[in-house]
């Protein structure tokens, strides 16, 4: 399985309407990309700016797929400027 992780800082001004859009993201994900398994959406209890992704997918090419989506680009390009900080991680999972 192919896991990627995601560290976003949100600015404050849009934190509101970025997790909704961020909700509606996790579900498209899920829903319609055959090669994600999980779409995990967490907040900082402390500091609920910081939001922490936790994706599974199928392989790195469901990844990229996912990628190339216009559900992803779409949300993407939307938030891109309500990000203060982004920092993504990849990861094979051991079975």
């Amino acid at each position: 399985m192919f896991v990627v992780t995601v560290l976003l800082e949100v600015d404050g001004r849009h934190l509101p309407e970025f997790m909704a859009e961020m909700k509606k993201q996790a579900r498209n994900s899920f829903e319609r990309e055959k090669g994600c398994r999980q779409f995990d959406i967490c907040v900082d209890a402390q500091a609920p700016r910081r939001v922490f992704l936790y994706e599974i997918y199928a392989d790195k090419t469901a990844f990229e797929a996912h990628l190339a989506t216009e559900h992803f680009e779409s949300f993407d390009r939307r938030v891109k400027g309500w990000l203060t900080a982004k920092k993504v991680e990849c990861w094979e999972r051991l079975e």
